[in-house]
């Protein structure tokens, strides 16, 4: 299994070989997740710190139970009260950690490579659990591997991100993940909420929803982040409903077996109509909170085996040095 990272703090550094890894073993945790026995020993003895910055519920008790579930010591840091609030540094933060001798630290943050800095001021593996509208790299693992147990395959899919892609993280990294595996992506949505340079991506762009959802596999919905919005992006939820909110109506345009994705919290209503984020058939939405526990379990797993090689070698080294 290869997997050669000392963090994760994106998909941009993964290559194919390294999510296929994290997805096949993330594969035998749902397998241990589903059984009466959850627990193993691959994290134990090691020390694992929640660092969340912004207000999170589903992620942080995915990643706490995750964690627990492998044998680590959890612990969750409650920084919206925390010194970072009294003036100290993210740098000053990250040499307090080091002092505590922590072995994983996840962290979600509201700016932009907040989470990369700390990784090079911390000596233990980082996982990244969001940072500001760059990377969300677990969401889009979650996706990833709840789309190859549904579809049978993550290769030469189509595959429609619709809604608010300029402010999110989730598009972001789901549009990498999915183009590195070979899948066609189509970006759907109003040309406010697209952000500039979206020729790049290597995707197709939609400003009508029907004629986006053509012949798709997936259809992924997105939260409108009203958090990140400092204008008017739309004219109302009413009418963003109306024009790129998922309706039956809308749905209809895609394959007759495609799936229904939305990383969550859902405004229903606005982004998805209810019954079809209910409809068992198509809605993948509970799957993806499952998968969300074992993807998180496998990347943690792979990362705490490096740690160990590459602190078992440095004590070597060490070793060779005091006798020499």
């Amino acid at each position: 299994m290869s997997f050669a990272h000392r963090h994760l703090l994106g998909i941009e550094p993964l290559s194919q070989s390294d999510i296929t890894s994290i997805l096949d073993l993330a594969d035998k945790y749902v397998a241990l997740n589903r059984s009466q026995n959850k627990h193993s020993e691959a994290l134990a003895g090691l020390t694992q710190i929640n660092m969340f910055f912004e207000n999170s519920t589903r992620t942080q008790a995915s990643f706490e139970l995750a964690g627990k579930r492998l044998g680590a010591d959890v612990m969750n840091m409650a920084m919206a009260a925390s010194s970072i609030k009294k003036g100290e540094t993210l740098v000053d933060t990250a040499l307090t950690l080091n002092a505590m001798h922590p072995d994983l630290l996840v962290v979600r943050h509201p700016h932009s490579g907040a989470v990369d800095l700390l990784a090079q001021k911390v000596n233990c593996a980082v996982l990244n659990a969001g940072d500001g509208s760059h990377e969300h790299p677990t969401q889009a693992l979650l996706d990833a591997l709840t789309i190859r147990r549904a579809k049978g395959r993550l290769h030469r899919l189509s595959i429609a991100i619709c809604g608010d892609i300029a402010h999110s993280r989730v598009a972001r990294s789901n549009i990498m993940l999915l183009g590195k595996m070979e899948n066609r992506v189509r970006l759907i949505g109003p040309p406010t909420l697209m952000p500039s340079q979206i020729d790049e991506f290597g995707v197709e762009v939609f400003d009508d929803m029907r004629e986006g959802l053509e012949g798709v596999d997936v259809v992924m919905m997105l939260r409108l982040q009203k958090e990140r919005m400092d204008g008017g992006f739309i004219p109302s939820e009413r009418e963003y409903y109306h024009r790129f909110g998922l309706t039956a109506e809308k749905l209809a345009h895609a394959k007759p077996d495609a799936i229904v994705m939305h990383p969550g919290p859902m405004n229903r209503g606005v982004e998805i109509d209810g019954d079809i984020a209910d409809d068992v058939t198509r809605s993948v939405i509970q799957e993806q909170v499952e998968m969300g526990v074992a993807v998180r379990m496998a990347a943690m797993d792979l990362l705490a085996r490096n740690l160990r090689e590459s602190r078992a070698a440095a004590s070597q080294d060490a070793a060779k040095d005091a006798y020499v």
